[in-house]
């Protein structure tokens, strides 16, 4: 059998694998180890592996993944959940549908403090989904708002799946932070506009809301936000001005987040414990990922397989476009089944060669591929962010309500997307004016 017969049969034997939930890191790992044995033996695949592990995960930039992690839930602990929402609440509550644009806002906010969709989903949703339903909003918009706007965590930075992308491809890891800025500011301006026009169409959705806070409350919220308004200052401002790198600035984050803890009287045992714990235990998930996904690059790589795709793509003459297109159809396909990690790292290993003979601008491609990526954890049947807020719910809500909520946020978070492959600039023009062309 020839080698990229057998990576293809590999790829099959892998999404077997995943169809019957072998967990995804041992799957990669599993897949890898097996076709490397089959093609060089046993001997040279311990040789390779002995260094290639470890060097996958000994780069110190990945340290900023823990810090980011930490940075998040510090700042959860600190309350700054409640007062994104809070401020948003007091800035939108009278227009059209404020309550549930100011969920989206909060979800913004709350994305700069932490790089996970699925913990602002879990922490928004438990602030602003009884507030919705209390003033009588529709259950399915209240349970879409949040499941929809909590995946722009993954955008905007801090975000862990940006870091990791840049690690995998070998790209700036602070130019691709830069980068998500005014992506998650315009994907967070087309949700609440999309709700405007909805509620306005049929006021129904959104009762009016019998608050009017004056224009002195409305300044006066701002104080609420001003913990945000530091960490984003930590990590941009210090990435901006050059004083740290990407890795420094999530250490400033942290540090800041843990500060701003301790300044809401929210430190004690239980909250520190927890954060360390749940740090942990989620960057243990993410470095167990990398070491299987470099177990299946090293398959891929000696198969050949994605070199031949490479060829056949330059062969074709397919343009960027459409290279874009059935890419975008795989993390569809690829995110009704996995995490937004798991997607990358099954993918972009095989994606990078076609993408280096295309020429195709790897920051600009990440902010799609991570648009691609918050697409899929909203969409039917695995739908990560979905099933988090059914989590925080309960029984008082159907799972098929809340996923009926989410298509007209879907169907927005497509056109965004568009926006993004047609004006490549939205994504790199930040990054160019403050760091420079790279």
């Amino acid at each position: 059998m020839e080698s990229h017969w057998l990576g293809i049969l590999g790829f099959v034997v892998l999404l077997f694998l995943i169809a019957i939930r072998v967990p995804i890191a041992f799957t990669l790992a599993l897949v890898g180890l097996g076709g490397m044995f089959s093609l060089v033996g046993w001997d040279a695949t311990v040789a390779m592996l002995s260094t290639q592990l470890y060097s996958a995960v000994a780069v110190n930039t990945l340290s900023a993944v823990p810090l980011f992690l930490l940075m998040g839930y510090f700042a959860f602990h600190a309350g700054l959940t409640r007062a994104a929402f809070s401020t948003a609440r007091i800035w939108l509550a009278g227009l059209p549908g404020g309550l549930a644009m100011a969920s989206v806002a909060g979800c913004a906010l709350f994305g700069a403090c932490a790089g996970s969709g699925v913990a602002a989903a879990g922490a928004m949703g438990r602030v602003a989904i009884p507030e919705m339903l209390r003033y009588g909003y529709d259950k399915r918009m209240a349970c879409g708002s949040i499941a929809a706007a909590a995946t722009l965590a993954v955008l905007i930075p801090p975000s862990i799946v940006m870091v990791v992308y840049a690690i995998l491809v070998e790209a700036s890891i602070g130019r691709l932070l830069m980068a998500g800025y005014l992506p998650g500011l315009l994907s967070a301006l087309i949700l609440m506009g999309m709700i405007y026009v909805r509620v306005k169409l049929n006021p129904a959705l959104a009762p009016e809301v019998p608050f009017k806070p004056s224009f002195k409350d409305k300044i006066v919220s701002l104080g609420d936000a001003w913990g945000i308004v530091v960490l984003i200052g930590l990590v941009l401002g210090g990435i901006f001005s050059g004083f740290v790198t990407a890795t420094e600035a999530a250490a400033l984050g942290a540090l800041g987040a843990f500060i701003l803890m301790i300044a809401a009287g929210q430190l004690s045992w239980a909250t520190f414990k927890d954060s360390l714990l749940e740090t942990a235990r989620t960057t243990a998930m993410i470095f167990l990922l990398l070491v299987g996904a470099t177990m299946f690059t090293g398959f891929m790589a000696l198969s050949g397989l994605p070199q031949l795709i490479a060829q056949a793509i330059t062969d074709a003459n397919l343009s960027m476009y459409s290279v874009i297109a059935i890419v975008g159809v795989l993390y569809v396909f690829l995110g009704c089944f996995l995490d937004s990690i798991s997607m990358m790292l099954l993918t972009i290993p095989v994606l990078l060669p076609v993408l280096k003979q295309l020429d195709i601008n790897l920051i600009w491609f990440g902010i799609v591929v991570v648009k691609l990526v918050e697409i899929g954890c909203i969409t039917p049947p695995f739908g990560i962010t979905v099933y988090v807020v059914k989590g925080v719910v309960g029984n008082t809500i159907a799972l098929e309500d809340v996923f009926k909520g989410i298509w007209w946020f879907l169907a927005m978070e497509i056109f965004t997307l568009l926006l993004l492959i047609l004006f490549p600039s939205i994504s790199t023009f930040l990054p160019d004016i403050m760091l420079g062309k790279g």
